[in-house]
């Protein structure tokens, strides 16, 4: 399984990480640590070093009940750190997370080469013609409602079949725009209850069905402090046991803050096979 970046194949039949850059004063992890130039060429260094294969770029929380910025913060945010970024590591690979077909296709132009998009195109109908149009990895994320409502009261009558059929149109949508890879994400945490984030994880071999690279993101999030009673802070060995699994029922990219700890993964489960 490949995608194409710049016109050179990444194999994904060995996993790989993505390592995240949060760029905001406010998520719910990491929010403010990294959002200064120093400090998010330190931390892009050290995820370079740790095994980061791809560095995610995000300028807008999207945690539950997130207060939309506007585009020009984001742009502020995001922008002038980029290029900072693409300049100091260029031969990285530096996708970016935002759900604004303006900041993608700003992005992109000064070398960003994929977008990762929580909406699925839904908050932005300009979106998936954007990426299309520059030939770079979509990643196609389920969401149920917006950052802001999305765990009032998630309701499924079966998460696992909703979110299969969302994909199956939404993938057929991608195509038609002109994009060419696709990278599916289950939405992990946006719009779904601790019971439909395991659900998810349970069935999560039946997403091979669609024949396309699977990215997991559940670095440190809910699912896993709650259930367990403790803080994000303390939630990596969670995170360790929940990315261990994915990778076992096909995960392609780990999305996660932690490289090593996620690198660590691979490389055992690889060993063993």
């Amino acid at each position: 399984m490949t995608i194409n970046i710049k016109g050179e194949l990444i194999d994904l039949s060995q996993p790989k990480i993505m390592g995240i850059l949060n760029l905001t004063p406010d998520s719910f992890y990491d929010g403010g640590k990294f959002n200064a130039e120093d400090q998010a060429l330190m931390q892009t260094e050290k995820m370079i070093s740790e095994g980061a294969y791809f560095i995610d770029l995000g300028a807008c929380s999207t945690q539950p009940g997130a207060e939309e910025i506007s585009e020009e913060e984001e742009k502020k945010r995001l922008f002038t750190i980029l290029e900072k970024l693409i300049e100091s590591f260029p031969k990285q690979f530096f996708s970016i997370d935002t759900y604004r077909s303006a900041i993608a296709e700003g992005c992109l132009n000064r070398g960003a080469v994929m977008i990762n998009d929580i909406s699925g195109g839904q908050f932005d109908d300009k979106m998936m013609g954007i990426v299309g149009k520059n030939n770079v990895p979509y990643v196609l994320m389920h969401l149920l409602g917006t950052p802001k409502d999305m765990q009032e009261n998630p309701n499924y009558d079966n998460v696992v079949q909703e979110v299969l059929y969302y994909f199956s149109e939404k993938i057929q949508q991608a195509y038609r725009n002109g994009i060419n890879d696709v990278i599916i994400d289950p939405g992990f945490g946006f719009g779904k209850t601790l019971e439909h984030n395991y659900e998810l994880m349970n069935h999560l071999d039946l997403f091979q069905s669609l024949e396309l690279p699977l990215l997991v993101g559940i670095s440190r999030k809910s699912m896993i402090y709650k259930k367990l009673g403790v803080t994000a802070n303390k939630a990596l060995n969670g995170t360790t046991v929940l990315n261990t699994i994915a990778l076992s029922k096909g995960a392609n990219i780990l999305r996660v803050h932690d490289v090593k700890q996620a690198k660590e993964c691979i490389e055992l489960l690889q060993a063993l096979r």
